[in-house]
């Protein structure tokens, strides 16, 4: 897996992953997919020991171009877990109660609480992307915005939380054929907005943002993935397989029971 991790420090380019790539897993489709439902039974496991501990805190950190496959990993990567223990926080444009206090007061809000493990469908580095790309601030904001960010994770690491970061990186011509599907698809068409075709044609500058993102804020402590997702289930496999292996490193253990269970029998 370490193929897809950013180091600290490195000089990352985002050309240099192939959005295609399937070489992690020696199978075909059908074999990661069961090699998937084995690993949802495993997370669901995990979750339930994470959560029975109380001592862990994750968070999950989603981020891709328009139909990247955020809502998808979601779906599929997470399902069978318990409810009660997992939330999915989702991002969106700041109201104006939101804007009026600094841009992480509504991120902290949301942050995982012991024994929880929290998705963010969009995040914190949407004040590092689309702030920029359309230049909503000027350019020595979200500049500085990057050791804002670097430094609030390493706060949240330090307190006790798991930060896993993925970028779902599609191609472009994969991006037109899932914008696409939804336009020809009367139940995926409330998906979507006459505002993702402005997008799509700021493609080069939201690379140039991810890839500038990612490299100025994957740490060893807060470490960003690279995730090729054109092939959905190479994705979903992918992230559960780290998601998985990130949490089976915790070393989690259930709780002692009270002393002297063993001898009561319930009438």
């Amino acid at each position: 897996m370490d193929k897809y991790r950013i180091q600290a420090g490195s000089r990352f380019r985002l050309e240099d992953f192939d959005p295609n790539d399937t070489s992690a897993f020696e199978g075909g489709k059908q074999e990661a997919l069961e090699a998937l439902a084995g690993l949802n039974k495993r997370l669901e496991k995990l979750q339930e020991l994470l959560y029975a501990e109380g001592k862990h805190k994750v968070l999950v950190v989603l981020q891709a171009m328009d139909a990247g496959g955020k809502d998808g990993t979601i779906r599929v990567v997470f399902d069978g877990v318990n409810p009660s223990g997992v939330r999915v926080a989702s991002f969106g444009v700041p109201t104006e109660h939101e804007l009026a206090r600094d841009y992480l007061w509504r991120v902290h809000q949301q942050v995982p609480r012991k024994g929880e493990l929290v998705i963010f469908n969009r995040s914190h580095y949407e004040d590092v992307l689309v702030v920029r790309v359309k230049n909503l601030v000027p350019q020595y904001v979200w500049q500085r915005r990057y050791h804002h960010i670097r430094e609030f994770e390493r706060m949240l690491v330090e307190e006790g939380t798991t930060i896993l970061k993925f970028f779902l990186h599609i191609s472009k011509d994969e991006q037109r054929k899932r914008l696409q599907e939804r336009l020809d698809n009367p139940e995926k068409r409330w998906k979507f907005r006459k505002g993702d075709l402005e997008d799509r044609k700021l493609w080069d500058a939201y690379q140039e943002a991810f890839e500038v993102a990612i490299r100025e804020t994957s740490t060893e402590y807060a470490p960003w993935y690279v995730i090729p997702a054109n092939k959905n289930w190479y994705r979903n496999w992918l992230v559960s397989r780290i998601l998985v292996e990130t949490l089976e490193g915790l070393g989690m253990q259930y709780p002692q029971p009270e002393i002297g269970l063993e001898k009561i029998v319930i009438e």
